[in-house]
């Protein structure tokens, strides 16, 4: 229409230019009206400028409204609380536990190393045994736990991959990435804390072997060091024939 206005308004102002002053222009207008007619196709594309003007700003607008608009809910995982609660499951019976507080103090009492003791070598060998195995059933135990979380995790990925496909907006999709690269962090850290749970059970059984051999050459060294005088005084070793 824009353009049929303009078209036609053109076409009136060329006819007024060639025709000569006493002649008349087609459709009887005068010059007057020939310039009234014009100055009103000129307001006219005015208008229509102005109108798209204000269809884009209002394009832009609504763009604007639509891409500030934020999630009605957004799905975060536990992983304080889940990681708290392998801490703790892993803590049980003579376990050494990555958690534990006295975990030095216990581990030095537990595995004493180099020595021997004739009365408790015994009571000795099945601590560390109970330490070792104590130790590994809590392996398995946080093991289970993650098993069982998994679970939930399964539900928080479902609910972002909604989010993912209804996103409606820049805002709403930055937010679903956000929230996807947190559980990201959140799986790192809990990789992070089963590693140091299959840590501790290599490190209990390694002890527990470690100390069952030193223990052992202690014993032998008190063995062959041990002396006794016979009833004329003399004194013997062991290994002297």
């Amino acid at each position: 229409m824009k353009y049929i206005v303009s078209v036609a308004l053109a076409a009136i102002l060329i006819l007024q230019m060639a025709t000569p002053a006493h002649a008349q222009l087609p459709f009887g207008l005068g010059a007057s009206e020939a310039t009234q007619l014009l100055n009103h196709g000129e307001l006219v594309n005015q208008y229509i400028r102005q109108a798209e003007q204000l269809s884009e700003a209002l394009k832009q607008t609504a763009d604007m409204i639509k891409n500030s608009q934020s999630l009605n809910a957004q799905a975060f995982g536990s992983v304080t609380s889940d990681i708290n609660q392998l801490s703790q499951v892993v803590q049980g019976g003579s376990a050494l536990a990555y958690s534990l507080a006295n975990l030095d103090a216990l581990y030095r009492q537990t595995f004493r190393g180099y020595a021997y003791n004739a009365n408790a070598y015994y009571t000795g060998y099945r601590d560390w045994s109970q330490t070792s195995l104590d130790t590994t059933r809590s392996t398995m135990r946080a093991a289970g736990l993650q098993s069982d979380q998994l679970q939930n995790e399964q539900t928080t990925l479902a609910a972002l991959r909604a989010m993912s496909l209804t996103a409606d907006g820049r805002l709403q999709a930055l937010q679903v990435a956000n929230q996807i690269a947190e559980q990201q962090v959140e799986q790192l850290m809990k990789l992070r804390a089963l590693m140091l749970v299959d840590l501790q059970s290599k490190a209990a059984f390694q002890a527990q072997q470690v100390q069952r051999d030193a223990a052992a050459a202690a014993a032998a060294e008190a063995y062959f060091r041990y002396s006794r005088q016979s009833s004329s005084g003399n004194t013997y070793q062991a290994g002297w024939k």
